[in-house]
């Protein structure tokens, strides 16, 4: 302790230790000393001298201060004081916060590298990073967050090592996550910073930290710090929220099925009083529709991006963010950014289209977004990046989406238009743009009309028909010519690349547009000339379009008007151009550098409004047609032919594919309704069956019923023979006897009529099995409907088969039937002569009696109820004969292909034979040169033992 007062305080007698000195000494009283007060003391010495002497520090204590984490764990003071020495040799926050600004810039590389050396010196051993993780697992505050700090400040200097390091540590990433978790906001904030670093551009990271339940607490964290009003915290949580789904479409797809889209919602309920919005709130929100833009970026795959699109409707997302769009107050950059984000998120997606449609602006009278957007876009006192923003919203709007493209030409068209001008229309926005005194407004409306044209021939012909009245006393103008006459005019080049990116996508594959183009004979001569003469740079891109849109009048020219056929055109331009310096002009345009860089994503960029030139649709069409028409203005007029037959043929393939397309349609329908008659035929089997069944069970309730009788019966006439009492048979019984005789002739006759139709049936279904085998005919039909038919005759079968057993159980029936007729004629015999009998025989009689009508009366329902049953059997046996007769010659068909199978079969056995025999005679071979070889055929039986106890047991189970 003296010697740290001597170090570190009073005024002593002899010189002064230098810096590097007392360094040097602490170093020596941490490596040395027993006492853990000493080496404690020491260290505090060391951090408050690493802000200083940062470098000696570094150099002469980082292995002692490590050797301090590693052996004094269990005193948390020592090893909180270890890590911030650490932290404040390594980071470089410190010391670029003490820096001013007249500092030179390499001062601040030199800080930058020293963090970097030191960090590489750290990590050269990877188990100081385990050793800091487990660290970070620690409760006590003073040991955690200093090593929550030095770890993110590792990975800021080196975050690619200190990544592979975390990563193959064991759970090394899921230790970080319980940082989230922490009820102390400073761990837990440091903790969203940690991971923030941790998660940069390392995809394996991501998804870890993402499957360890990062989005639920992120967006608890969120939701407790009150949402976009919320602090800083909220905005490093939404940086987190970026690096975990930016580019990684696992994460995103997990983000999606979690359904955490429905919890972005409230983020942008944003309330009417919308003045006073601070910078943080400024910011927070815009990180939030970012983060949107991430989940629906055009550069995600498709399927993914669709999903979230649909998302965001059903929750209610995109109805808040439009809402936003449409609100007053809003700061101009949450705007844009908020245009952009509705863009993407409707982009492609016609249900998000069609809503966005329908939105309309709070003003008197309410007008369609639409318009409203386009009027700022067409505004030249807008802001840039607004009006870019708004191109954007018009150009994903416009995005597969033919009936909004229908929507906005049908608003040029002079059926729609409004005569009386109470309100203004997106066509007439557009048209009034398109020629404006401003370049930007000329480029942009260009733009936006050649995107409501993309891909949609039958709206590039009527808008053919649209005509526009230049002045009063003057015949009206269609608006091609008028493109072509401003373009006559000499404007500025941003109007004029506008105009000629419109044309060229006006006039691509869309034959009648290009003769009318070609049927304005100021429109070649024009266009020769401007790609003759020999201009400056800033022309050459005018040049480039303009053989573009020659080029096009050439390739998609249908020869109708004359003097400017394909082959005249081609000659034109050898005398007056050359071929080579037409090719030369027309790849001045994919030159560009403007070009690249529009063709990189389909958001319009630009860093100012002199940069304004290309489309990025555009430039898919550009690299489309490019090589087409290089080849096209070389083709002599016989290649030209030939291609054009070529077209032809290819037209009549298409009509075959579209007519073969047509019947197997049909053919799908028909397979499908004759399911459906399968699966109807098939319930009406199964209800057949069980009402037989029922009939059976009603018949040997009778039966038991019958005997009982029977034995009654024959017990009173036991009794009344003991007694010497008579039995008398009255009229009536005789006549129900009688009738039952009748009955039983009624049942032989219906039998022996049942028998012959089901041989009937039988020859018949055999007279076809034999055609159908002899003419061997074949039906083309899918697999599925031959295993359906062979299913349904099988069926049929089974439906033959029960109504035989039927036919042999009922005639079983009336043979017994007619031995009980017998024994009541024998009885009827025996009780003629006792004619005398007392009123008590007589009243048994007549109870006896009322039993056999009853009986009697409830077999005759029976009978009914089976006639009419096998009635009905009988029609459903006719109507299924046809089928039969189909389905024999699909069971051939298949009989054939199973002959087939069996003989390849054959085949291959014979081939396992030989192979076998020259195995066995291999390991012959083998045995008799001395090799070991292990015989097989025991293991073998041994596992077919094994395996046929498990299909035993399986069997028993």
């Amino acid at each position: 302790m003296n010697f740290l007062r001597g170090v570190m305080g009073g005024p002593s007698a002899g010189p002064q230790p230098s810096g590097a000195d007392t360094i040097q000494k602490l170093c020596d009283r941490v490596a040395s000393s027993t006492l853990l007060d000493d080496r404690r003391d020491a260290v505090r010495a060391l951090k408050s001298l690493s802000k200083k002497y940062r470098l000696e520090v570094g150099i002469q204590a980082m292995e002692h201060l490590i050797h301090v984490l590693q052996t004094d764990r269990s005193d948390s003071e020592i090893i909180g004081y270890a890590l911030d020495t650490l932290y404040n040799v390594i980071s470089n926050d410190l010391e670029e916060e003490e820096q001013d600004d007249s500092e030179e810039e390499n001062s601040a590389k030199q800080v930058d590298d020293l963090g970097s050396q030191f960090t590489e010196i750290f990590i050269k051993q990877q188990e100081n990073v385990t050793l800091l993780l487990t660290l970070v697992e620690e409760f006590d505050f003073h040991v955690r967050w200093p090593g929550v700090k030095l770890l993110t400040s590792l990975l800021k200097q080196q975050g690619p090592q200190v990544q592979q390091i975390i990563l193959v540590s064991p759970m090394g990433v899921s230790r970080l996550m319980d940082l989230l978790a922490d009820s102390r906001e400073v761990i837990r904030n440091d903790g969203v910073l940690l991971l923030q670093q941790l998660t940069k551009s390392n995809a394996a990271i991501q998804k870890i930290v993402a499957f360890e339940n990062a989005f639920e607490r992120l967006l608890d964290i969120i939701t407790e710090e009150g949402n976009s009003d919320g602090g800083i915290v909220v905005e490093d949580c939404l940086l987190l929220l970026q690096n975990l789904l930016k580019n990684n479409n696992s994460n995103q797809n997990f983000f999606k099925e979690g359904s955490y889209i429905q919890r972005m919602k409230p983020w942008f309920e944003v309330g009417d009083d919308n003045c006073g919005w601070s910078a943080q709130k400024v910011t927070n929100l815009h990180l939030m529709l970012q983060l949107v833009r991430v989940l629906v970026s055009p550069t995600n795959p498709p399927g993914a991006t669709s999903s979230c699109q649909k998302a965001m409707f059903h929750c209610g997302l995109l109805q808040q963010l439009c809402t936003i769009l449409m609100a007053t107050g809003v700061p101009a950059d949450i705007l844009t950014e908020t245009i952009n984000t509705v863009s993407e998120v409707i982009r492609g997606c016609q249900t998000n289209q069609d809503y966005f449609a329908s939105v309309n602006a709070p003003s008197n009278p309410p007008r369609p977004a639409i318009v409203v957007l386009l009027m700022s876009m067409v505004n030249e006192r807008q802001p840039f990046v607004l009006r870019c923003a708004v191109l954007y919203c018009f150009q994903c709007f416009l995005y597969k989406n033919q009936k909004g493209q229908g929507e906005i030409v049908s608003t040029l068209l002079p059926s729609t238009i409004d005569a009386t001008g109470n309100s203004v229309s997106a066509g007439q926005l557009l048209c009034g743009g398109l020629f404006s005194t401003d370049s930007l407004s000329n480029w942009c409306a260009a733009v936006a009309l050649a995107h409501a044209l993309q891909e949609n021939a039958t709206l590039k012909e009527q808008l053919l028909r649209v005509q526009l009245a230049t002045s009063i006393g003057n015949p009206p103008v269609s608006l091609l010519q008028q493109c072509t006459n401003i373009l006559s005019q000499g404007s500025k080049v941003q109007t004029r690349v506008g105009l000629l990116m419109l044309l060229c996508t006006w006039l691509s594959n869309c034959s009648i547009a290009v003769t009318h183009f070609l049927h304005n004979p100021a429109n070649v001569p024009f266009l020769t000339g401007q790609i003759a003469e020999n201009l400056g740079e800033e022309e050459q891109l005018v040049q480039g379009l303009c053989a573009l849109l020659l080029g096009i009048s050439i390739y998609y020219n249908d020869n109708s008007l004359e003097n400017y056929r394909k082959e005249k055109l081609k000659q034109l331009i050898e005398k007056r151009i050359g071929r080579e310096n037409f090719i030369e002009k027309l790849g001045f345009i994919s030159k560009h550098e403007l070009y690249s860089r529009a063709a990189q994503k389909p958001q319009p960029s630009f860093s100012s409004p002199d940069h304004m030139m290309f489309d990025h649709e555009f430039t898919k069409l550009v690299k489309e047609l490019e090589g087409v028409i290089s080849k096209a203005i070389y083709k002599s007029s016989e290649e030209d032919k030939k291609e054009e037959e070529v077209k032809k043929t290819l037209e009549q393939h298409d009509n075959i594919v579209t007519h073969y397309k047509k019947v197997i349609r049909e053919q799908d329908q028909e397979l499908e309704e004759l399911k459906q008659r399968i699966n109807a035929l098939t319930s009406q089997n199964e209800q057949l069956q069980a009402t037989v069944t029922q009939q059976v069970s009603q018949i040997q309730q009778h039966k038991d019923q019958y005997n009982l009788l029977k034995v009654q019966l024959g017990k009173d006439t036991q009794h009344h023979n003991s007694h010497g009492e008579t039995f008398q048979m009255n009229g009536i019984q005789t006549e129900e006897v009688s009738k039952l005789k009748e009955e039983l002739e009624e049942w032989k006759n219906k039998h022996e009529l049942l028998q012959g139709q089901l041989k009937e049936k039988d020859s018949v279904i055999e007279k076809l099995n034999s055609s159908q085998l002899e003419m061997g005919t074949t039906e083309q039909s899918s697999q599925t409907s031959k295993f359906g038919g062979l299913e349904h005759n099988n069926e049929l079968q089974k439906e033959l088969e029960m109504l035989r057993s039927q036919i042999q159980l009922q005639s079983v029936e009336i043979s017994k039937l007619q031995m009980e007729n017998q024994k009541l004629q024998v009885m009827t015999t025996t009780a003629d002569p006792m004619l005398g009998d007392s009123g008590a025989t007589a009243a048994t009689g007549s109870e006896l009696e009322g039993r056999l009508e009853q009986e009697i009366k409830e077999l005759k329902s029976q009978v009914k109820a089976l006639s009419e049953e096998k009635e009905s059997l009988k029609q459903h046996l006719d109507s299924s004969s046809s089928t039969v007769a189909i389905l024999q010659d699909e069971k051939s068909k298949l009989q054939r292909e199973v002959a087939e199978s069996k003989k390849e079969q054959d085949d291959l056995l014979v081939l396992l034979a030989d192979q076998d025999q020259k195995i066995s005679a291999l390991k012959i071979k083998l045995k008799d040169l001395g090799v070991p070889v292990e015989d097989e055929d025991d293991t073998e039986s041994g596992d077919q033992g094994d395996e046929d106890e498990d299909g035993d047991e399986e069997e028993q189970d």
